[in-house]
């Protein structure tokens, strides 16, 4: 039989952050619900929403490349462009043939609303206001269908950081609790459809204040959520972890996993300072020394950038050396990328990039070892295994803190957690052998 009225497919392509992916799930279930059939990006499809990133140069540019990509692929489908390069380039996106409408990060939320108007003709085709600094909701779906993976939780939004190389708060604009009624509700609705570890999200997750609650305070109702049994905290600064959270991440009985990623940028007191960061080298290995200290086993991982205005040798020689001292288990190593409109894009003495590219080098090789070290702290272990995915005969996911662990198994595994007994270090995660039923 031929459906004679097929449904519209949609497709989204997500560039950058862990928030950028938390949105772009809820965005996939508004549409989902709206009637459109969800497919990959790359598929045929009706509509195509490009969640764009602006954090470096390289971003802006790969956003451009999948807007034209899909236009290219999808001619007559209507494009949807979004997000932080949408909200600084609006005027330039909307420009580009067979873009349909561009929305900043104050209105891609309301992408229904929005297609609507286009679609009866009204309605502006670019909408790049700057986010309201007010706590905020989230327009989330009551029901939806069966949950299989670790999901993104959003909770706050912005930053008043304004590190010196960063453009973000921006695009993103100023920082912003989620209502706290709207987060948890959301989280158990969540929890009721099958998730088993929610991942909080956010640009500045430990910044989180609305009214006497605070980011610990999250934690804890998340906590009294049955059956979930992770919480994660995505990514914190350091100036901003509350007293306390170390503490329920060892506590055996709170479902706060041990695990911190702490944006550290550079090991130089004198860069550190140029970049506007709120903490010093010292600052920042006292607190990865407390929380190796606190709690057993800890992940801890970081942001570290080369080629700052202004690093030399000796600059970068006490970033490699604080890396190298520090109980860090995984590195992400970017090179500094100059934005219109930081306040280090007019710092002088700008670093050759080839200097940059080969620092950038040494730290990966670096943190490399590291997570080699770390893995091999867990050989002859048993660790517990959230499981997601199953690629050339491996279910694979994440420990609490962190490690990715590969088990073969003939049984459905996703969205389970069981008892791994770690047996070696793998080429892309550890391998071990399933130790009982995984549930």
């Amino acid at each position: 039989m031929t459906d004679n009225n097929p449904k519209k497919r949609a497709a989204i392509h997500t560039l950058g952050c862990r928030l950028n992916q938390a949105e772009s799930g809820l965005l996939a279930e508004q549409l989902a619900g709206a009637g459109y059939e969800m497919v990959p990006f790359g598929d045929r499809a009706d509509l195509g929403v490009i969640h764009t990133c602006t954090v470096t140069r390289e971003a802006d540019a790969k956003s451009r490349q999948m807007v034209r990509q899909f236009i290219r692929a999808n001619p007559g489908a209507r494009t949807v462009v979004i997000g932080c390069y949408a909200q600084r380039e609006a005027e330039a996106l909307a420009r580009l043939e067979g873009v349909d409408l561009v929305l900043g990060n104050a209105e891609k939320m309301h992408l229904l609303r929005h297609l609507a108007a286009l679609d009866a003709g009204r309605g502006p085709h670019v909408l790049d206001a700057r986010p309201a600094r007010a706590p905020f909701t989230v327009p989330w779906p009551q029901e939806g269908p069966a949950v299989t993976r670790r999901m993104n939780l959003k909770i706050q939004d912005g930053c008043d950081f304004m590190c010196s190389f960063c453009i973000i708060p921006f695009a993103r604009g100023r920082s912003r609790p989620r209502r706290f009624d709207d987060l948890t509700a959301e989280a158990a609705s969540l929890v009721r459809r099958g998730a088993l570890e929610l991942v909080l999200t956010g640009v500045n997750v430990g910044d989180y204040a609305h009214g006497k609650r605070r980011l610990p305070d999250v934690v804890d109702a998340l906590n009294a959520l049955a059956p979930l049994r992770r919480i994660r905290i995505g990514s914190i600064e350091l100036t901003t972890i509350a007293p306390g959270l170390l503490e329920r991440m060892a506590d055996p009985a709170h479902r706060l996993v041990p695990y911190l990623h702490v944006p550290l940028q550079s090991g130089s007191d004198r860069i550190l300072q140029a970049m506007r960061r709120n903490h010093t080298r010292g600052e920042y290995l006292e607190l990865l020394g407390r929380a190796a200290a606190t709690v057993p086993d800890i992940g801890l991982g970081a942001d570290i950038m080369t080629g700052f205005p202004g690093e030399t040798e000796a600059d970068f020689e006490d970033s490699r050396r604080l890396v190298h001292e520090s109980p860090l288990s995984y590195l992400h190593v970017f090179k500094y990328s100059e934005r219109k409109g930081s306040a280090a894009s007019r710092l002088p003495d700008k670093t050759d990039p080839a200097a940059a590219s080969a620092r950038s080098v040494v730290l990966r090789a670096l943190g490399a070892e590291k997570t080699r070290a770390f893995q091999e702290r867990h050989l002859g272990r048993r660790v517990g295994v959230l499981f997601e995915d199953i690629e050339d005969g491996w279910w694979t996911g994440l420990t609490g803190n962190y490690l990715r662990v590969g088990v073969r198994c003939d049984g459905n595994l996703r969205n389970r957690i069981g008892w791994v007994s770690v047996e070696a270090v793998g080429r892309d995660f550890l391998t071990g052998t399933l130790d009982g039923p995984a549930v």
